[in-house]
């Protein structure tokens, strides 16, 4: 090849990528319209300009991304019912948009009285707007979000009984008819009327709910679609509607089998075997089909988790195996199904991704047996001597779950239990409470939910979000929003801001602050407890902190830039977005994560705090950070919120790097004899600093500072 041909194949090259490159640079941003009612409007809340969900939606997706709220209030799904959405100028400008990804949010109205008489035409209604919207992109996305409950006690008003009776029905029927997604809203607030003051919208607080959920919908990693059901062993297929997704049901080795499809497959192809009760509370099934899993079922009736049900899973699972279904498979077992879940994960340790055990059985003599405080069951003990091969003495007989947690633990798997205290069909001292004894003490992994005054029944939670985190978590399926950067959204009048001035105006007061000093010595970085500061704000009312600064900083500058309630991913928005360069620090502290307690594992955590580390280096290089992390807290040595925060503390340690970083434990000041923390010092809560305890965070802070 000639000298002249290659500089011409380079120049090719040169002119192909720097296209490609300005193509890239130009590419549109993806357009999602939320189409809806009130509740997409964010009527009823603080702040709707910044606090509605579709713009909440905006701010943690960021600038490749444009989301358009179409929300009108008062608007039905109804042609004819009192205020059709298909009349609004939302309707239209949202067909103009073209939008290439929809969020659908109609229906809650359409319960009202005097449109439920039309509800025989909903279907018809709702499809005719679903081709509307494909005839304008025939690529598009479309996403059904069921309505949120309603607690009001109006029967003719928004009425929850038809709400969930009639309306979610329909829409997860149209769902499956139409093969769009479907995103069920109302389980997510089930249980949180605290989110929903006036008993039917959401608060700014519950709009991020729906935010942060249509992100997870937004980001999953999809992979191909799987066409199990056409391997030619599955025989007499029947699909169905499950809950807006397709399934199909088979016979497989003569077994009653059964498979769900999700609309899209997460990467990784993720499935769960549940075993036993298909279709009874599905909730957790449901939400797991959203997040791109499969569901599969294969008939082990009366079998028991004995010899029989094993080989019946094994066969099962390496076909499902085959069809290129995830090699570890999340094991889901209700009462009688906790036999085989377990006993099969016994003997296949290395497939086994989690187990979600509901009310378990795990010890036949418990149940079916009845030889404890249960009730029994006399004719599935009969079945379960027959299946073990058992007389009526039972002493040497060790196949039960709770004889085999040596073998359990060895799988490394993590575990979950959902139990009913006051069960009196499976008592959990007979079975999880002593299960959970024994995993603990052979170092297993298992978290317990016990429902305090709950029988065997109901199964599962109403709002499963508690499950499902930790099969996301355990499948590496889970987003971590603490080291995502977003803004806050609470207005609270107990977080010790002026009337009326929410998070957003806390914001923009610090960065005021901010850009009006052109050289600070210390800048405060943190939640409430940095807040208590108090300093030169002017929206916060609350200064437990304010004597001890005016002694210990009175010959310095400084800025208060805390704010009540924030997490880590608060705090990275705003030192991503916000102006704090401006002031150019000497010195930054960093006092943050004790509100992701409730919702974040101590690694996600880290990851925050790891997250607002790198982002202060990078606005402000100039800064000394001093890391706190979350300040001290657990009244008691010995409790759940001290181990949590020993365990963030002991990863956080690593991030000191002796030069930009230095990290600081201030446990040993705030606590006595006995590693309580100190009454003088810390509110009753053992979370907020008193003055006092200000006192000594500021003598540790200014000798750091001056030394």
């Amino acid at each position: 090849m000639t000298r002249r041909v290659l500089l011409v194949l380079f120049l090719a090259w040169s002119f192909i990528m720097a296209s490609f490159k300005t193509i890239s640079q130009t590419k549109s941003p993806l357009k999602i319209a939320c189409v809806g009612n009130s509740i997409t409007y964010g009527s009823g809340m603080s702040n709707r300009e910044n606090n509605a969900y579709p713009v909440q939606l905006q701010n943690i997706l960021g600038d490749h991304y444009l989301v358009k709220n179409f929300g009108v209030s008062g608007k039905t799904l109804l042609k004819k019912g009192d205020h059709p959405y298909w009349e609004t100028d939302a309707y239209k400008n949202a067909l103009q948009f073209k939008p290439d990804v929809l969020y659908i949010k109609l229906g809650t109205n359409d319960s009202k009285s005097q449109n439920r008489i039309y509800l025989s035409e909903f279907e018809s209604n709702y499809e005719e707007l679903i081709a509307n919207f494909k005839n304008q992109n025939s690529n598009i996305r479309i996403v059904i979000l069921l309505p949120l409950p309603s607690f009001l006690d109006d029967s003719t008003s928004i009425w929850n009984p038809v709400i969930k009776d009639k309306i979610i029905p329909k829409l997860q029927k149209i769902a499956y008819k139409t093969n769009v997604e479907v995103i069920d809203l109302y389980q997510l607030f089930i249980d949180r009327s605290d989110l929903l003051p006036d008993k039917i919208h959401p608060s700014s607080l519950g709009a991020t709910v729906i935010a942060n959920r249509l992100y997870e919908n937004l980001m999953l990693n999809e992979s191909p679609s799987l066409n199990i059901t056409q391997n030619k062993l599955i025989r007499n297929k029947k699909e169905s509607n499950f809950y807006g997704y397709p399934l199909t049901d088979f016979k497989f080795n003569e077994w009653n089998c059964k498979i769900v499809k999700p609309k899209k497959v997460a990467q990784g192809n993720p499935w769960v075997i549940r075993a036993r009760f298909w279709g009874h509370e599905p909730q957790t099934d449901i939400a797991l089909l959203e997040r791109g899993f499969h569901i599969a079922y294969c008939d082990i009736s009366n079998l028991y988790g004995g010899k029989e049900a094993v080989k019946r899973w094994n066969k099962f699972y390496h076909f499902m195996e085959k069809q290129d279904l995830s090699k570890k498979v999340v094991l889901e077992g209700m009462s009688r199904g906790g036999l085989i879940i377990y006993n099969w994960a016994a003997k296949n340790k290395k497939k086994v991704a989690c187990i979600y055990a509901d009310a378990p059985v795990l010890d036949g003599k418990s149940w079916p047996g009845g030889f404890g405080k249960g009730k029994g069951y006399p004719v599935g003990w009969e079945e379960f001597k027959q299946v073990y091969k058992l007389k009526n003495k039972r002493a040497k007989f060790k196949g039960d779950p709770i004889h085999q947690t040596k073998k359990i633990v060895k799988g490394k798997y993590p575990m979950m239990h959902v139990c009913g205290e006051a069960d009196q069909v499976v008592p959990i001292d007979e079975n999880t409470r002593l299960f959970e004894k024994e995993i603990e003490k052979e170092g297993g992994n298992i978290q317990v939910i016990y429902k305090e005054g709950v029988d065997h029944h109901p199964h599962s939670l109403k709002n499963p979000t508690p499950i499902v985190k930790f099969i996301l978590r355990s499948t590496n399926q889970m987003i971590n929003f603490a080291a995502h950067p977003a803004p806050g959204s609470e207005y609270r009048s107990a977080a010790g801001w002026k009337k009326g001035r929410g998070w957003w105006a806390q914001m923009n007061d610090i960065d005021s602050l901010c850009m009006h000093s052109n050289k600070i010595d210390l800048l405060l970085i943190g939640n409430s407890i940095t807040q208590g500061w108090g300093g030169s704000r002017t929206l916060t009312t609350y200064k437990p902190g304010q004597k001890a600064a005016n002694n210990y900083f009175k010959d310095i500058k400084w800025i208060n830039a805390g704010i009540s309630g924030d997490r880590t991913q608060h705090v990275a928005w705003r030192i991503k977005n916000g102006n704090y360069e401006k002031c150019d620090p000497d010195f930054t502290t960093l006092a943050i994560g004790v509100n992701n307690f409730r919702d974040n594992t101590v690694e996600e955590i880290v990851e925050g705090i790891k997250l607002d580390i790198e982002l202060i280096k990078s606005k402000l290089p100039n800064t000394k950070i001093l890391l706190f992390g979350p300040l001290p807290t657990g009244i008691k040595a010995i409790s759940d919120r001290r181990e949590k925060y020993n365990d963030i503390h002991k990863l956080i340690t690593k991030l000191n790097d002796d030069q930009n970083v230095t990290y600081h434990n201030i446990l040993n000041l705030f606590v006595d004899k006995n590693n309580d923390l100190k009454k003088d010092l810390y509110s009753s809560d053992g979370i907020h600093l008193i003055p006092k305890g200000y006192n000594v965070w500021a003598t540790y802070i200014n000798n750091l500072i001056n030394n």
